[in-house]
């Protein structure tokens, strides 16, 4: 029978307590390698969060292998479009969630993981056509993402291999709570905290020129999130094509 040692464990505790814990604060998360148990860093983090409604209901309708599939197909693509950039920091699925983290400091990095949200949103209408074609259930999803300079130390057991970045701040709480309130209650698809929409909006109406952007978008708050901005945005060929009957040719 395990049994835990309370004296080594008082000592590890007391060792990084009295550790100096080096904080440095950087425009961006550097990469995983550079963090140690000794250090941390403060610097922009944007996250992205994209939370299937009412899953539990979604996936007792449905046979183990439907749900399977749904699942599945739901986390592939989401990643596939997440997964590809340089400033991501960490992936990852949690539960029925499919969360992203980046370190994005510029407005035009930003709008690139505004777009990204922008490719999800129509990736979603795409899947549940496919899943409707096959007498499945369709998902309903919301997209939250936030930014903000956060915190990020690495955390565990030091030797275990056991370990983990924690972040620290607003940008991955309050991405994840949009993410839950996105697309029910009268609200859009997709939820921008008020950080990310200013940062990145000026970007999108300059490569949109001549269409207000801004027009796309409904200014929200609430108590424990604050103002946001929520839409229903679409990537317009893509969109055009699912349209069009999703031809392969």
């Amino acid at each position: 029978m395990f049994e835990y040692d309370f004296l080594n464990g008082k000592t590890r505790i007391e060792t990084i307590l009295n550790d100096s814990n080096e904080i440095e604060e950087k425009e961006k998360v550097p990469t995983e390698k550079k963090f140690t148990y000794h250090n941390g860093y403060y610097a922009w983090v944007t996250a992205v969060f994209v939370d299937i409604k009412e899953s539990t209901k979604l996936f007792t309708e449905n046979r183990k292998a439907s749900t399977s599939r749904i699942i599945r197909s739901f986390t592939s693509e989401i990643i596939e479009i997440l997964r590809n950039d340089d400033n991501l920091r960490e992936i990852g699925i949690r539960g029925d969630c499919v969360y992203a983290i980046y370190t994005t400091s510029t407005p035009e990095e930003n709008y690139e993981i505004a777009s990204k949200t922008f490719y999800i949103n129509t990736f979603l209408e795409m899947l549940n056509i496919l899943l409707e074609n096959r007498k499945m259930n369709k998902i309903v999803a919301g997209i939250g993402v936030s930014t903000a300079k956060e915190l990020v130390v690495k955390a565990g057991r030091e030797g275990s291999g056991i370990n983990n970045l924690v972040w620290i701040g607003k940008a991955v709480t309050y991405a994840s709570k949009f993410s839950s309130i996105a697309n029910r209650d009268g609200y859009k698809p997709i939820i921008f905290s008020e950080s990310f929409y200013e940062s990145m909006i000026n970007v999108m109406c300059m490569i949109n020129e001549g269409k207000n952007p801004k027009s796309w978008f409904s200014k929200d708050s609430l108590n424990e999130l604050g103002t946001f901005y929520n839409g229903n945005v679409v990537k317009s060929e893509f969109y055009e094509w699912i349209e069009g009957g999703m031809k392969n040719e």
